[in-house]
């Protein structure tokens, strides 16, 4: 429905409206898009955010995981140096007396793996959980400097 009155007509297409509060879903007639179970794993999946950046002195993952305490969280690291974060959002209990209006937070599991490069200490990864943001720091193995030897020029 349009915010918006419609000058060509009582009704408008919805998908060329862009007030509109509905959203066109192109996969609506598969079988799955009945499930909302379905729906709410994948948005889970997708929705969870890492940032990576690179330090002189380690790699820092950060993670959004709004709700989630640290006994919701997995950090993993496979022998081909993998870093993994796994966890669950828990779905809320749904009571028979409650009408919902809207569910909009998502739910269910989330993966995410990122290869690290060669110069990570596997053995000094170190993970921790403030305020909804996971942090995980894998210091760098130092580079080694070349020794530079001053030649005396002669003549």
């Amino acid at each position: 429905m349009s915010l918006i009155p419609s000058f060509f007509g009582s009704h408008r297409s919805n998908i060329l409206d862009p007030f509109s509060l509905e959203i066109w879903d192109p996969f609506k007639d598969f079988p799955f898009s009945s499930e909302p179970q379905f729906a709410r794993e994948t948005s889970a999946l997708v929705n969870t955010r890492v940032d990576w950046k690179e330090t002189p002195e380690a790699h820092v993952f950060k993670a959004d995981l709004p709700g989630l305490n640290k006994e919701e969280v997995k950090v993993e690291v496979e022998d081909d140096r993998v870093l993994q974060i796994s966890g669950e959002r828990k779905v809320e209990k749904e009571e028979k007396k409650d009408t919902w209006h809207r569910v909009e937070r998502s739910s269910g599991k989330f993966l995410r793996r990122f290869r690290l490069p060669e110069n990570a200490k596997m053995d000094q990864i170190k993970a921790a959980m403030e305020n909804g943001v996971l942090t995980v720091t894998v210091p760098k193995v130092e580079a080694k400097k070349p020794d530079v030897k001053t030649i005396e020029i002669s003549g």
